[in-house]
C-alpha cells in the first residue's frame, strides 16, 4: 500500500510560552562545536584573536557566575557585550555557539528573529522577566528591518544590560552601520547609537559573500520525483502556494515547533514571490528548516529564483539571499 505523504497544513501548533525560551539554544549542527574545533585560517589573524578574545570573555563570565546579587551586576571586562562582525562563511555562528556552550549558568541562543518573535508572542514585559535572570543571551544574524525593531531591541537589551545579563551578536553589519537601507535610519540614530554603544565589535576576516547576487541553484525536480522523495523520507507534502498561506496563519515564533518530528518537506508547483511580507515568512521558515537539516524536494520555479530582483535589490536582501542559500542546500539531496 503506497504511503500517504502528510501536511504541514495539518500542523498549527499551540503557543507553549515556557518552551519558546527553552528552545532559544544553538541549532543541533553547533552541538559539538567548540573554541578547539574552530580552524582560523592562518592567512586571517582576526580569526583567531576572535577565537582568544572570546574565550577570554567565556572565562569572565565563569568568575561571575555563582556569586552575589551585586557580583552578579558587575559588567564583564568594560560592561559591553561582543559583536561578531565578517562576512559570509567565516564561522561567525560556530563561534557564536562555542561561546553559549563554554558559558556557564543560565543562557539563551537565538536569532534576531527569533527574540522579536518572542516578544511578539509573550509580550515586552514578560520577555524581559524571562530574560533577566540569564548569564548570557547571544542573538545571531543581527539586523534591524523596521524602525519598530529599532526601538523594541534597544530597550530589551538595554534593560537585559541593566539587570546584569551579558550579551554577544553577530552580524554581517556594523552597529553604527544597522538599519541601512531599510528605512530612515537617520531619524532612528539615537537608538542605533545606543546599541552600538553596548557591544565591543571583533572583525572576522575572511571570504565575503555580502555582495554575490546569484546561489548555485539545483534544478527543480518533476512532481513525481517529490512525492517519490517525501515518501521516501516518511515527510509532508503540499502545494507550494498552500504552504505560504498557511504560514499566515501560524506565529513564526511557533515554526520550529510546526517542523517537530518532520523528515522531509515537499513542495509542488513552486512559483515566484512578490509579497514582502509571504517573503519574510518565508525566511523565518528556511531558517528553522536549515536549523533542522530538514531535506527540501520541490517542483516548480528553481529555489534560487524565488525572489524578485527588485525583492533582491531591495532593504531585505541579506535575508532573502540567506533563505535561498539554505534552502538550496537542503535541497541538493544528490550531496547529502
Amino acid at each position: 500500500m503506497p504511503i500517504v505523504p502528510g501536511s504541514l497544513l495539518d500542523r498549527s501548533p499551540q503557543l507553549d510560552r515556557g518552551r519558546l525560551v527553552r528552545d532559544l539554544v544553538p541549532p543541533p549542527r553547533f552541538d559539538a562545536e567548540r573554541f578547539s574545533t574552530y580552524r582560523p585560517d592562518p592567512t586571517e589573524p582576526s580569526q583567531a584573536a576572535a577565537v582568544e578574545r572570546l574565550e577570554r570573555y567565556a572565562a569572565r563570565l565563569g568568575q561571575r557566575g555563582g556569586g552575589r546579587w551585586f557580583a552578579r551586576r558587575k559588567a564583564v571586562d568594560d560592561g559591553r557585550g561582543v559583536y561578531l562582525d565578517g562576512g559570509f562563511g567565516v564561522g561567525k555562528t560556530h563561534l557564536l555557539a562555542s561561546l553559549w556552550h563554554e558559558a556557564s549558568g543560565t543562557k539563551a541562543f537565538g536569532t534576531f528573529v527569533e527574540y522579536t518573535n518572542l516578544v511578539g508572542a509573550l509580550g515586552f514585559q514578560p520577555t524581559v522577566e524571562a530574560l533577566s535572570g540569564h548569564q548570557l543571551v547571544c542573538i545571531d544574524e543581527f539586523e534591524l528591518d523596521d524602525p519598530g525593531d529599532t526601538v523594541l531591541m534597544a530597550t530589551l537589551l538595554g534593560r537585559l544590560a541593566t539587570a546584569g545579563v551579558s550579551l554577544a551578536a553577530t552580524s554581517n553589519t556594523l552597529p553604527d552601520a544597522l538599519g541601512a537601507g531599510r528605512f530612515a535610519a537617520e531619524d532612528f540614530l539615537r537608538e542605533i547609537q545606543a546599541l552600538s554603544a553596548k557591544f565591543e565589535v571583533l572583525t572576522v576576516d575572511g571570504p565575503d559573500y555580502r555582495h554575490r547576487d546569484t546561489v548555485d541553484s539545483p534544478p527543480p525536480s518533476s512532481e513525481d520525483e517529490v512525492r517519490a522523495g517525501v515518501e521516501r523520507e516518511g515527510g509532508v507534502l503540499d502545494h507550494f502556494i498552500d504552504v505560504t498561506r498557511h504560514l499566515a496563519t501560524v506565529h513564526p515564533s511557533r515554526y520550529r515547533s510546526m517542523l517537530d518530528g518532520v523528515t522531509a518537506v515537499g513542495w509542488t508547483h513552486v512559483r515566484p514571490v512578490t509579497d514582502q511580507a509571504v517573503a519574510l515568512r518565508l525566511v523565518v521558515l528556511a531558517d528553522r528548516l536549515y536549523d533542522a537539516d530538514i531535506p527540501v524536494f520541490a517542483s516548480g520555479l528553481p529555489l534560487g529564483d524565488l525572489f524578485s530582483a527588485e525583492m533582491l535589490a531591495g532593504g531585505y536582501r541579506k535575508k532573502y539571499f540567506r533563505a535561498i542559500s539554505r534552502l538550496t542546500a537542503l535541497a541538493r539531496h544528490d550531496l547529502r
